[in-house]
């Protein structure tokens, strides 16, 4: 029963660190490089609670002790939740280039005009070298501009609805020029992107294209990169 208390209490610890990192980040009591530790000691004190739970389940179950071989598996299953959390984060954060600028137009990415002003003398860089261009390239290949088969006047509204549908703030609407800029911020981090839409005329259709900036850090884990593809996939 001891053992299985004590594979209780390293889940609960664990998931106590994996409940606090996100927060203490937002509200300003940690770094991000702190509450980033944070996340890797959540893991591991999760994966103990993991090992403690079996060896506890094991041995309870031998001894037909049915509540402590529920504590085990309560806690092994929570240390598994607890534990799949950062690793998923560290998951994403290897296969996803250390980039944090990512747009459907290489050559030509949408400006932003309206958000500037909001994003601070702290914020990631906005000028795109041919670096990032590349990494982009190589990682992303299928991130492309949509062309719609309706005029822009149409595209523009489709475009601003897909934007309101996805919870973004919108910072800046101009039909006239075919100019969406908008945030979007994480619930947990509190981690702040902006992104830009631009429509153009194209053919007898409209051409959208999608820039998505992290505004907080210079590695975003791929997830400005899943955001336009959401977008885009709504759009169409």
């Amino acid at each position: 029963m001891r053992l299985a208390l004590v594979a209780c209490g390293a889940a609960a610890a664990g998931l106590l660190l994996l409940a606090i990192a996100g927060p203490s980040y937002r509200i300003g009591l940690l770094s991000l490089a702190s509450a980033s530790a944070l996340l890797g000691g959540a893991m591991y004190v999760g994966l103990a609670g993991v090992a403690a739970g079996a060896l506890a389940g094991v041995l309870a179950y031998r001894r037909r002790a049915r509540l402590a071989t529920f504590l085990a598996a309560v806690a092994a299953i929570g240390g598994i939740g607890v534990a799949a959390i950062p690793f998923e984060w560290q998951r994403r954060a290897r296969a996803a280039p250390p980039i944090h600028d990512i747009s459907t137009d290489l050559e030509n990415p949408p400006a932003f005009d309206d958000v500037v002003p909001l994003r601070g003398d702290d914020a990631a860089r906005l000028d795109r070298s041919r670096e990032v261009a590349a990494q982009q390239r190589e990682t992303y290949p299928d991130l492309a501009p949509v062309v719609l088969p309706v005029p822009l006047d149409q595209a523009f509204t489709r475009a601003l609805a897909a934007a309101q549908d996805a919870g973004w703030r919108i910072v800046a609407a101009d039909q006239g020029t075919g100019r969406i800029e908008a945030t979007d911020t994480t619930i947990w981090f509190g981690f702040t992107d902006d992104i830009v839409v631009r429509l153009t005329p194209w053919g007898a259709g409209t051409r959208v294209d999608v820039r998505s900036v992290s505004r907080d850090r210079e590695h975003d884990m791929g997830s400005n990169a899943r955001r336009i593809r959401r977008y885009l996939a709504a759009l169409q």
